[in-house]
């Protein structure tokens, strides 16, 4: 029998941290393809990504309350074997102001650590890049765009209807005759979801000269429409990091608090904010004071915000689109513009796998 491996990341709901999750099964895999590896994440996450794997031989999920510290998961994780050669853990799980901000997960990371057993064998890894064996929708001629309004942060973190709607006119006007895949989630099921509601989409659907909706679809066929996309627009969010593991470009409304971190081997191309007069990019520093924006708005996704950046959200869009601009060239001009931005953001960079690491400018 094989050398085995058990992926302990259990961490917050968001679909990006499944990604990351998969992501690092998927390194391991590939320092030893004969490895059998079991993943255990946070029951709120989409685990069927995980599924879909053919290099995870097991998912196990542990439902979380991360604020709960006296939570007991003893039931939980007396479901999952206790006998590996090696268990990892999430980096997270060791971090003090983790730990600290999440009661709920350091509980559940130090009943794990008294639960398994682990031989200590060593096992290795290699950073590569994952795919999801989620095969492309059919799509009709013609450019296709994707558009993710938002994700699960407050409403006021992404921007307006009229904001987008100044965004889809340019994108339209700039790519004639294209399809607009509206995608999203609605569904309050305990996972995340979008923070636009169903009119906000009806009015966004309705701006745009030729659309069709995946909203509210199961996530896998969602993918599967986004699979078929030409980019994804939308802000940072990590719907959009699936979205570059089944193969799209990404052309992110770059913002709030979170820089892009997930490159796996997909064209991109990141709008980034001038944080001077748009504060950002700042992780667990205090948002900004937000702006009058058609209510409340964070800086950054602020309408005078896109309004000056508008031609480069094309621009951008296009590069991606008609295929001018590959991975390598994405990560070195991408890693250029974010060392350029004020040492409190550009001291602070960093990436799954530490890829950025070959990308950054010389000293």
């Amino acid at each position: 029998m094989g050398r085995s491996l058990l992926v302990n990341f259990v961490y917050c709901h968001p679909v990006g941290h499944a990604i990351e999750a998969v992501q690092r099964c998927y390194g391991h895999h590939l320092a030893d393809p004969d490895l059998r590896i079991g993943l255990v994440l946070n029951a709120a996450t989409p685990v069927e990504l995980a599924e879909l794997c053919p290099f995870v031989s097991e998912v196990h999920a542990v439902p979380v309350d991360v604020f709960d510290g006296g939570a007991d998961f003893t039931a939980a994780l007396a479901g999952i074997g206790r006998d590996w050669d090696l268990v990892v853990e999430d980096e997270r799980a060791s971090q003090p102001w983790q730990r600290e901000l999440f009661p709920g997960l350091a509980r559940y990371f130090d009943q794990a650590r008294a639960h398994f057993r682990s031989g200590g064998v060593r096992v290795g890894y290699r950073p590569g890049h994952l795919r999801l064996p989620i095969p492309p929708a059919p799509r009709g001629p013609g450019a296709r765009i994707a558009v993710l309004p938002g994700g699960s942060a407050p409403r006021s973190q992404y921007p307006s209807t009229r904001s987008w709607r100044m965004v889809l006119g340019a994108l339209a006007d700039r790519f004639p005759g294209a399809e607009f895949l509206f995608v999203g989630k609605l569904r309050a099921d305990g996972r995340t979801a979008s923070t636009y509601d169903a009119a906000e989409f009806a009015e966004l659907a309705a701006a745009a000269p030729r659309s069709v909706s995946a909203v509210d679809r199961p996530l896998v066929e969602q993918l599967a429409e986004v699979a078929a996309a030409d980019v994804l627009v939308s802000p940072h969010s990590g719907f959009a990091m699936a979205a570059l593991a089944v193969g799209t470009p990404w052309l992110t409304i770059s913002g709030n608090r979170w820089p892009e971190y997930y490159f796996p081997g997909v064209p991109f191309y990141s709008v980034l904010p001038d944080v001077t007069r748009y504060p950002s990019l700042h992780l667990f520093a205090l948002d900004p004071e937000p702006v009058d924006d058609d209510g409340p708005r964070s800086p950054s996704m602020s309408r005078v915000r896109l309004t000056e950046d508008l031609a480069e959200i094309v621009e951008g869009a296009a590069k991606l689109v008609e295929r001018r601009w590959d991975y390598d060239t994405a990560m070195r001009d991408h890693f250029r513009r974010m060392t350029a931005l004020p040492s409190d953001v550009a001291t602070h960079l960093w990436s799954v796998d530490d890829v950025h690491r070959a990308y950054l400018p010389e000293p």
